[in-house]
């Protein structure tokens, strides 16, 4: 049976566990993890690990990930982006660059994070993203993340669409932070697009689709 690990470019649409299966199918081995979920509608680096190579899964450096964001102003949602109800804020006049550029500055460092609905942290032994589906929201405890990069790629303005790329810790929550940003703005924003371009010290240089 093949063992090793396997970088691949996560498609949209696919769960992290939707991919070990496709794996688990080609090599018919029953030994399949990964290394760092992705978010169904995230693209990206997902390391796979097959057979013995499984065994190594929590030796993987975990802790740093980096991501691109698309993100879009003007509007809200209850999953903090456009996959969930989404209701626009209104505004549609949106600040310059240069505003937007150093309203990212306090987003740069050691940060404060509240965790959305949707993540799988649980409350009473329930994931929150199961209440979520409920309709429930609970108080959740604000938690410090590191963003170590951030820098602005691209800005529309007239369009307010803008895009980032974020070098962070393991436990940042990307869509939180696009809806941080939005009320740091003023005009609100909710997370359009994800891909991860680093994750267990692999990029997408050499991915597998």
């Amino acid at each position: 049976m093949p063992s090793g690990i396997l970088i691949i470019d996560k498609p949209a649409g696919w769960t992290s566990m939707d991919v070990c299966a496709k794996v688990r199918g080609i090599f018919h081995e029953k030994r399949v993890g990964h290394g760092g979920t992705l978010d169904p509608m995230a693209t990206g680096v997902l390391p796979v690990l097959t057979g013995r190579a499984t065994k190594i899964l929590p030796y993987l450096p975990v802790h740093d990930k980096r991501y691109t964001a698309q993100v879009r102003l003007g509007f809200v949602s209850d999953t903090l982006d456009i996959w969930g109800e989404v209701r626009s804020t209104g505004v549609t006049a949106f600040p310059g660059r240069e505003t937007v550029e150093s309203r990212l500055t306090a987003f740069r460092g050691d940060i404060l994070q509240v965790p959305p609905m949707t993540s799988a942290l649980k409350r009473d032994g329930v994931r929150l993203y199961e209440l979520a589906r409920q309709g429930m929201e609970v108080p959740r405890d604000p938690r410090k993340v590191t963003i170590h990069t951030l820098e602005l790629l691209d800005y529309d303005r007239e369009a307010g669409l803008l895009s980032l790329d974020c070098a962070c810790s393991k436990g940042t929550y990307i869509r939180s932070l696009c809806d941080d940003i939005g009320r740091a703005l003023g005009c609100g924003a909710v997370m359009a697009g994800l891909r991860r371009t680093m994750a267990a010290g692999f990029g997408l240089d050499g991915c597998l689709t």
